[in-house]
Parts: structure tokens; sequence; C-alpha cells
């Protein structure tokens, strides 16, 4: 039986341990040596000369195990044996004897259906690898193609350990046969350009053209958690995408001996099979892309490139970029690379679940540095490599999700487990082949809380700033219709004069809804189309200072508006921030859901109850919590007003109202509008109440429920006023309210009836 497991070697095998046995015999007369008698030792080896001439067959080794064990106890000695891991061998071979007490105790354990066999070696890599060991031993190459082996070998309980294998070869001579062809320096470097060319290397190599003499001590190291790849795992995790480059860099000079080894990263697209600069953080450094704009993947690579990333999944090495190019001169990859320096490079394609994310690339400012035999160094770092660029695409889609719930639709975090398990069971359905449909989203039994920051008068405010504005432009076009008239003959009718007249005297008294429009389409139809014509230079300066005022983000004839809607914009923005921050304290006494909308405004809905939270034990002193720190926040809110009012272009005040309803409620999530509602007629008595109390007034009278500087809480039975004045008093401790609590009746509203409120002044 032959020692090689693998079909095809490049060495004719003799295993023979001459070495040993010239030492024992150099040694003969000294005592220590042994525990047994050297001399009879001597004596059963020259019995066995295929120990010192060679063994080529299993057999053999069989035969002598006894007599091998005793010749190599100084290798393997006896105290150690339940330590080491160790054993004899011919490297990269399953020729394995001569085991420690451990490493039988480790083979015990894994059963029969362990294979003997070191990862990711195949019959290729053996042969390559063979002849690369003579290369390196006869020809004194320097080729740096050692990686990392390791056997992966299951334990009793199913658990697979990994051992990383190391070769003590000093045993080992390499001596050419009759079959062995010289090698001259054109052949060397062929070669080390063609790793995967077989044919060439069996060319070169003939089959048991070389005969490898002598033994090797393998052993083993458990590397389950290897220390360099969890050092750069760790990296990766910890640097994100602003230090990947920094991350891996380091581990590749270390891998490939060069500490000017430089890594990048170019994105790929498969929906449009383009490249692009990847910008999960910091854009990333590029050396395929000539530029920021996307490219065709096709375009971006030479043909050659192309076929091994994405057509064969493999990686492509060139040594020598300068003697590719003179040999391709229409090759634009290596010319783009060339360009910046690089000599030598590997493009690595970063393939997950049989999608290409991207290609990796390591490149080197030596020639010879890199080539296709060292590449295969970067089987043991690219599968974490290529988790790390996963993670960073799923973070990036995973920003874009939330920017589209942010932006387009809402998806409160109280409330995302049930859309996940509602989209969990969907996409489980589907893939069983069941018919399904998504389920609308349902919560019962929640009670409701509403309050609202309304800006006083608002609507009012708008008209009067927009009569300003209009007055101004009105005045300031009638002043330029009679300079202009005045400079030449009549441009402009009586009836254009008698109009913007009439115009006048309507934005002075009042201004109904459509009048902003009305006045904007007349000047531009017969003013603003006359001023344009006019070529006289003088009146052109006039003319176009005119213009300059009409614009809306600096002219003078939007000015008012202007402080109108920077006013209600800071306000709201204030009261926003506002109840944003404080929602942080209030999820933390018990999950509910949330929403806010800005209006004339800001109003705010809350639902709470066990079927939002159901893994929180609920009970009503919950919602009492949340209700106390409604009314807090709202003080809070009405008090930051007080103090940015005085700074407001336009300054406006406020009112605070919040509703009690003390029963509880459904809602459902409407899928057409993409918002929570409340669900059916019964509840929706709740929302008529929300539309209307804010403009209702107080009962008998014409003075509204709602005053600026006081609270407005409406409720409708004597447990909710007993309740809230609770509330009033322990927060007029705290120095949120003046003394005194109004008691009003509300006037009767369509379809409701009977509510009260109590009003608080604030305290500022």
């Amino acid at each position: 039986m032959n020692l090689l497991f693998f079909p095809e070697s490049p060495f004719r095998v003799k295993l023979s341990f001459e070495s040993v046995i010239k030492e024992l015999e150099e040694t003969a007369g000294e005592s220590g040596y042994y525990h047994g008698d050297k001399a009879g030792l001597l004596e059963e080896i020259a019995s066995a000369p295929e120990l010192r001439d060679g063994i080529s067959n299993t057999l053999h080794i069989q035969k002598n195990a006894d007599l091998i064990r005793r010749l190599m106890a100084p290798y393997f000695p006896p105290a150690l044996t339940r330590n080491e891991i160790k054993a004899i061998t011919i490297p990269y071979s399953g020729l394995v004897f001569n085991h420690s007490q451990r490493f039988l105790s480790i083979l015990n354990a894994s059963g029969s259906v362990f294979d003997f066999g070191i990862r990711d070696l195949d019959d290729h890599q053996s042969y390559v690898l063979s002849c690369c060991l003579i290369l390196n031993e006869y020809y004194q190459t320097r080729l740096n193609f050692q990686k990392p082996l390791f056997y992966d070998i299951p334990t009793a309980n199913g658990v697979v350990r990994h051992y990383k294998v190391l070769y003590n070869a000093d045993f080992l001579d390499i001596f050419p046969t009759e079959r062995s062809v010289d090698i001259s320096r054109e052949d060397i470097e062929l070669l080390i350009d063609n790793y995967d060319n077989l044919d060439l290397w069996k060319e070169k190599f003939p089959e048991n053209s070389w005969e490898l003499r002598g033994f090797a001590i393998m052993s083993l190291i458990d590397v389950t958690i290897e220390n360099a790849v969890s050092i750069l795992k760790e990296r990766l995790l910890k640097s994100g995408s602003d230090g990947f480059e920094e991350g891996v860099e380091s581990v590749f000079q270390s891998v490939f001996n060069d500490p000017d080894i430089k890594a990048g990263f170019t994105l790929y697209n498969p929906d449009n099979r383009n490249f692009s600069i990847a910008v999960f953080g910091q854009p990333m450094r590029s050396f395929i892309m000539q530029g920021t704009a996307p490219m065709v993947a096709e375009d971006a690579l030479c043909c050659h490139s192309y076929a091994s990333i994405f057509k064969k999944g493999k990686y492509f090495a060139v040594s020598d970029t300068e003697e590719l190019l003179t040999k391709e001169p229409e090759n634009h990859l290596v010319r783009q690379l060339l360009t910046t320096g690089i000599q030598s490079f590997i493009l690595a394609p970063v393939i997950r679940e049989g999608v290409t994310l991207g290609v990796l690339e390591v490149t080197s400012r030596k020639k010879n540095e890199l080539n296709s035999i060292n590449a295969h160094k970067l089987d043991v770092v690219m599968p974490y490599i290529t988790d790390n660029i996963k993670r960073l695409i799923s973070d990036l889609q995973n920003q874009v999700q939330i920017l589209i719930q942010e932006k387009y639709t809402t998806i409160h975090p109280s409330v995302y487990w049930k859309f996940k398990a509602e989209a969990q069971k969907f996409i489980y359905d589907q893939r069983l082949g069941k018919e399904t449909t998504l389920r609308e989203i349902v919560f019962k039994d929640v009670y409701p809380l509403y309050g609202q920051v309304d800006i006083k008068g608002s609507s009012y405010t708008r008209n009067i700033n927009l009569q300003r504005d209009l007055q101004l432009q009105i005045e300031s076009v009638l002043g330029l219709m009679a300079a202009v008239d005045a400079g030449s003959s009549a441009l402009f009718t009586a009836e254009e004069k008698e109009q913007l007249d009439s115009f006048l005297r309507e934005v002075s008294q009042s201004l109904h809804a459509s009048a902003e429009q009305e006045i904007n389409d007349y000047l531009e139809k017969h003013i603003h189309n006359k001023l344009k014509l006019i070529d006289e230079p003088g009146q052109q300066v006039l003319i176009g200072e005119y213009f300059e005022q009409t614009r809306k983000k600096e002219g003078r004839f939007h000015q008012f508006r202007r402080q109108y809607e920077e006013s209600v914009s800071a306000i709201n923005d204030r009261m926003s921030t506002i109840i944003d921050a404080a929602q942080t304290e209030a999820q933390s006494q018990f999950p509910h859901y949330f929403e806010r909308f800005k209006t004339d405004g800001v109003e705010h809905n809350l639902y709470i109850g066990s079927s939002i939270a159901p893994d929180v034990p609920f009970t009503i002193s919950r919602l009492h919590n949340l209700r106390f720190w409604q009314v807090r926040t709202l003080c809070i809110m009405a008090q930051a007003h007080y103090q940015l009012k005085p700074s407001l272009p336009c300054p406006m005040d406020i009112t605070s109202l919040i509703l009690v309803y003390n029963s509880p409620i459904s809602i459902r999530f409407r899928m057409d509008e993409k918002r929570f509602d409340v669900d059916g007629s019964y509840n929706a008595r709740f929302e008529i109440v929300k539309k209307r109390i804010d403009k209702a007034y107080v009962k008998n009278t014409h003075e509204r429920i709602t005053r600026p500087g006081k609270l407005t809480i409406v409720y409708s039975g004597l447990q909710e006023e007993a309740e809230y004045i609770g509330y009033v008093e322990e927060l007029s401790k705290q120095g949120f309210f003046e003394p005194g609590i109004e008691t009003l009746e509300v006037e009767d509203l369509q379809g409701v009836a009977g509510l009260k409120a109590l009003r608080i002044k604030i305290r500022y």
C-alpha cells in the first residue's frame, strides 16, 4: 500500500529513520539515553534493514510499530505523552502513526466518522505545494507558499475542534531521480504566475520524479479560536467601515511579510452589475475604480479578471503588472493599477451565499510580492472579511429602512414586535405554499391619552402678516408703474391701476381665502409681463430691484410671512424636542404606543395596555403614572414657550389641553393610510371629542375653554376629576401651577354632552 494518500505526487516516498539510527549508534556507549539496552535495540534494528534503507509500504510500518516506538522514544518522551499531540508523518499526506497518548484519545473520541485529511487540501494543492518544496530546497527559491493547515476533529459530543498542524521536517531530504526535469529561471517565473495550471506543474515536475526520504514529526495545537483570526475578527467588528482598511491591512502585512501591502474594497451591485465606491461610513479606498461614479463591472475589469472573479469565483493575481501590460497594452485594469505604483496585486471576490458582494484588493509596490501561489494565504481570512462586508451592507440597509420608517411611515418601537411577528408569519406561510395575506394589526383594550399645545390665533396672525406683505407689494408696484409711465408713453391702463387700487383697499380691511392667489395671478399676467418688456436702462434698474423683492426666501414682499412661518416652526420644534425627550422617561415606566403631529402646534396620542406590552405586567397604576407624566410634560412645554416667545420674530401665545378618556378602546393599523386609528364605531366617540374639543366654549358663554398661560383638562366623570386634582396639587408643590383650580362645564358638542374641564394657571 502506497504511503501517500493522494493518487498523484512528484514524490517517491521512502520512510527512513537513518538519521535517528546513526545518532543511536554514535551514543551507544553512553548511559541514560534510553531506559532499555541500546545495544539490544541496535541488534533488533539490524534485523529490520528497511528502517534504514526506506519503507514504501504501510505493512512494514505496522510490522515494526513497536520497534519504531522505542527508536523514537527520545522524541516522544513518555512523561509528555498525555500532554503533547504528536505523531510521525509525511507532510501533506494522510500517513500518521506512532501517536502520543493524547493524540490517540482525541482520535478514539472522534469515532469512525472522522476522515483524517487536512482541511481544504485537495490533490491539486498537494501536488503544487510538493513542487514548491522542491523549488525552495533544491533550487534555492524563496516562495512563501506556506499557509496554516488545520485538522477538524469532532469530539465525542459532536463538537468540531480545530487543530493547527506543525511539521518538524528536519529529518527529510529531497533528491532528484532519473525522471526529474531540470528547471530554468524562466520556468520558475512561469510557474509562479500559473498556480492553477496543474498540467504545467506536472510537466516541470513529473510524477515520482523526486525522492522524499526520511520522516517528519507532526504536532497539533488546539486553535479552535485561532489567535490571529480572532484578532482580525475583533478588529473588523470594532472598526466598522471607517477602520476597515486599517483593520485588514495590518493582518495582510503580516500574512505576506510586507509592510507596504495596501488593501482596498470595491462594492458590487448584482442588480445593475455595477461597481461603486463603498460608503458604509467614510468612503472606502478602491484601486479598481477610476473615480466616484459607478462603473459597469465588466468595463472596470479586464477579461481575465472578470472571468476569474465572476465566472469562477476565484482569486485573480498578477505578479508583475509592467510585464503584463507589455504583453497586453490594451489591458485598462492593469494600466489603471500601474499608474498608482502597484507592481503586483491580488483581486479576491467577496462572495456570501452565492452572491458577489464586492472585490477585495490586496496590492504591493514590489514585483512578484503577490502572485497566484501566495494568493491562497487569503483563504484563512476571507470568511471573516466576507462576514464583515455582509454586516456593513446589512447595517446600511438597516439605516435605509430606519430612514424610510422615520421619513415616510412610522412604526413605533413599542409595537414593532407585533409587525415583525405578523411579517414573519406571512413569509413562513408563503414558503410553505399556503395562501396568506397580511393581517391588520390590532391592539385591544388600550387606554388613550390625548394632549395638544396649540398656537393661539395662528390663522388670524397668518392673515395679518399676509395682508401686510401684499399691501407693501401693491403699493410698490403702483409706484413703479407711475415711474415707468412718467418716463415714456403710457404703458399701463387706467383699468389696471384701478384694479390694483381695489386690491389695496381689500387687503387693508380683510382678506378672503382666495385673495392671495387672485392678486398674484393678476400681477403675473397683467403687470409683470409688461415690466419684463421694458428695455430702457434707467427703468430696468428699478424693475430689477422690484423683482428682487418678490423672492420668497429673501424678498421684502414676503418678510412678514417668513416671520410667521419661522415663529411657528420654532415653536413646533421646541415643543416636539421636549416631548420626544420626555418620552424616554415615559417608556421606561411602561412601554406604550406614542405618536405626535406638527400642525399649528403639536398634538400627541398615547395608548397604553397589556396588549401593547404583553411581557410586562400591566396595572391601572401604570396608567396613572403616565397621566401624571403627561400633565407635567405639558407644563414644561408651556414654560419653555414662555422663555422662547420674546425671541420669536412674530411672538405668539399657546394654549395647552389634555383630554381624559377613562374607557379602554381598540386601535387598528390602517394598511392603506399607514397609521393607527380607533377600531369600531363604539370607539369612534374618542376621535369625535378629539377633533372638536379644542374649539369648544365654556357652557353658556362665548369664552373658549382653552386660554394662554393655562392648562385645560377635559373629562367626563367625578373619578377623573378627583384623580387629576390630585396631580395638580402634587405639581403645585413642585412649582408647576399657581394656586387655584377653575371647574368648568363644556358646551354640548355634536354627539357629545356632559363634558367638564379643569383649568389651572401655569407658573412661569
